[in-house]
């Protein structure tokens, strides 16, 4: 019971973040592209990858099982956000923006997946540092 309670509760908090975020980015920049969606979806993969690694068994700080599941399944997991992701880029397609869609996929994609290769190596280089 206490996996499902830290996951529900990493999960609440992630989302409250992301909700954050997307005011923020909207607030800032303006809605004519999602830059929160897209913040967070970079963030998000950074932390989960780094987080993994750096808290798996012989990684330089000890997490218990529980605390894994609260950042990764449940903060990461309220805090990244594929279906709006989805449905923003449907929104540009449907609004004839084809070419900002495409942007928006490619940026995105490109920028989560070096995201997670920087939380990797960073997190892999603080395992060294013992």
């Amino acid at each position: 019971m206490s996996t499902y309670l830290a996951v529900a509760a990493g999960g609440a908090l992630g989302s409250l973040a992301r909700y954050g975020a997307s005011l923020a980015g909207a607030a800032l920049l303006g809605p004519s592209f999602p830059w929160g969606t897209l913040a967070v979806n970079v963030v998000g993969s950074w932390l989960i990858a780094f987080f993994a690694l750096l808290s798996e068994p012989g990684g330089r700080f000890a997490a218990t099982a529980n605390a894994r599941h609260f950042v990764m399944a449940g903060f990461c997991g309220g805090f990244t956000t594929f279906s709006v992701f989805s449905l923003e880029t449907v929104r540009m397609l449907q609004a004839g923006s084809t070419g900002l869609a495409a942007a928006h996929i490619g940026l995105s994609a490109a920028l989560w997946i070096g995201a997670a290769c920087v939380g990797h190596a960073m997190a892999e280089r603080l395992n060294r540092r013992r």
